[in-house]
């Protein structure tokens, strides 16, 4: 509904409801910034046997941890940190996310508040090379 509503305030033009889409997001996630993310899941992505990491990251309910769209966003931030080496969390939310440089990671992360409805924080995360 809220991709119909979109298209219908932007007349029918389709980047504009993009756009606007984005933004309703970024305003769903700040609404939800302060609720307490207890649940959530630990990842794990080693990439040629070289470079492994181990993420945490939090949501609010274990419903929505156990999502693929969940479970996605998880596997995707564990193979940002692989190929980009953030010294911290802050580093690594201002990064321009790997697979699309017009985003960043947190813009990442906010996408996916705003298509899940709860909260979702970065944990703590470790990578390892040889």
């Amino acid at each position: 509904m809220d991709c119909k509503k979109a298209l219908q305030d932007a007349d029918g033009d389709f980047d504009k409801a993009k756009i606007l889409i984005g933004e309703r997001g970024v305003i769903k996630a700040q609404k939800k910034a302060d609720r307490e993310a207890t649940a959530g899941l630990v990842e794990s992505y080693v990439h040629n046997g070289r470079v492994g990491v181990l993420l945490e990251i939090n949501c609010e309910t274990d419903f929505v941890a156990r999502t693929d769209q969940f479970k996605e966003l998880a596997r995707n931030v564990a193979m940002q940190i692989s190929a980009m080496n953030p010294e911290g969390s802050a580093e690594l939310l201002a990064q321009p996310y790997i697979k699309d440089p017009n985003t960043t990671v947190d813009g990442l992360i906010k996408g996916a508040i705003a298509k899940l409805g709860e909260n979702i924080k970065l944990g703590r995360f470790v990578r390892y090379e040889l």
